[in-house]
């Protein structure tokens, strides 16, 4: 099926396991196809700011946490008019509106070094500690460090400065937008 788990245009392949070694000596066959491991698969996810779960979404992280909203439509819309799914209580009022959040998933860039899972993120006095990263490495497309994580709401503003905690060293950083690389998806001409 064509999809993009890494935030890249491409295809995804399911096949049987007993195939797989010669499906993927045949791919290689062609010197336009590079196999790539683990790590590029999630800085490229990370540069697209998309979720990996177990890491940035749980079962305890609501949609509206993870900024991930649009899934369940626009203000209006069937969706988030009528409910019905599993959770729609906890996260939409009877109106279908969201119901405010205590934290929320956020993208920081401008420290100097790689902030992993678990750095703690504070104020930009550095005295509160205001969230926890949730994914984060050196983005070999921005030639910088990136890093996701969730921040108590009033501070997820982009533009708003943070420090991080990294290797015990407090380090200067910003909430920013995410994608932090704009995707390049196919789009079927209309």
């Amino acid at each position: 099926k064509r999809c993009g788990y890494t935030g890249e245009d491409g295809f995804e392949i399911a096949m049987p396991a007993e195939h797989a070694v010669s499906i993927a000596s045949k791919l290689l066959e062609d010197p336009a196809v590079n196999p790539t491991g683990l790590g590029a698969r999630d800085s490229l996810r990370l540069e697209a700011g998309l979720c990996l779960y177990g890491n940035d979404l749980d079962q305890e992280t609501t949609p509206t946490m993870g900024t991930l909203g649009w899934t369940m439509g626009g203000p209006g819309s069937r969706r988030r008019l009528e409910g019905g799914f599993l959770g729609a209580e906890d996260i939409l009022t009877p109106e279908g509106k969201f119901r405010k959040v205590p934290k929320k998933r956020v993208g920081i860039k401008g420290m100097k070094a790689p902030a992993r899972d678990h750095t703690e993120i504070y104020d930009a006095a550095g005295e509160t500690k205001i969230g926890e990263v949730t994914s984060g490495t050196f983005s070999p497309c921005l030639k910088t460090p990136i890093a996701m994580g969730y921040v108590e709401t009033k501070n997820a503003k982009v533009g708003t400065e943070v420090m991080l905690k990294i290797r015990n060293k407090m380090q200067a950083a910003e909430i920013v937008k995410m994608p932090f690389v704009e995707s390049r998806y196919y789009r079927v001409p209309e």
